[in-house]
């Protein structure tokens, strides 16, 4: 099977897999808020339209990163506790991503993976970087380059939330996608 039909059949068969995963029963319901990111300048809404399985628009410009009804302006993706797999609910906010990476193939990101409090720090930096090499795998099979993306994993070390509840650990289990000068 040559390269572009195996990019198409990957892509097909996860907006299937989001589709079929956003029917079942819901695992667990995170806190509805607004996550302020400072430190990235960017900001995320739980049940904003990049979420929700919306079938997003291909952005292929970086300006489309500073626009909040773009499907890349949300750079984060949230995780279960313990758990490295992307939730169904975040393939089309990573296929908005790839598609922008792919439509720009000189701009390169970071992912940063982060962990809540909870386990030790060699734990936690060992899921961080398991959670960063899940956004990676999915970014480079909806057609983002490889050599565009670095995974680095900061464990529990750079919190957003510093609450000792399931609010802050939920906001603190995640992979933030760093696009260069923002």
């Amino acid at each position: 099977m040559n390269q572009p039909i195996r990019v198409v059949a990957l892509l097909a068969g996860s907006l299937l897999l989001a589709a079929c995963g956003s029917m079942g029963k819901k695992e667990e319901t995170a806190p509805a808020q607004t996550v302020d990111q400072s430190s990235t300048g960017t900001a995320t809404d739980k049940g904003s339209a990049t979420a929700t399985g919306a079938m997003p628009v291909s952005p292929t410009s970086l300006k489309a990163l500073d626009e909040p009804s773009s499907p890349v302006y949300s750079r984060v993706i949230y995780f279960d506790f313990d758990r490295s797999e992307v939730k169904p609910e975040s393939q089309t906010l990573i296929a908005a991503h790839a598609a922008l990476l792919a439509a720009n193939p000189g701009i390169r990101v970071r992912l940063e993976g982060h962990a809540d409090e909870r386990g030790s720090r060699e734990y936690n930096l060992g899921l961080g970087e398991r959670r960063s090499k899940a956004v990676d795998r999915l970014l480079v099979l909806n057609g983002a380059g490889a050599n565009q993306l670095e995974s680095v994993s900061y464990g529990e070390e750079r919190p957003v939330a510093l609450g000792h509840d399931e609010s802050s650990w939920w906001q603190n289990r995640r992979v933030e996608i760093v696009y260069p000068s923002r």
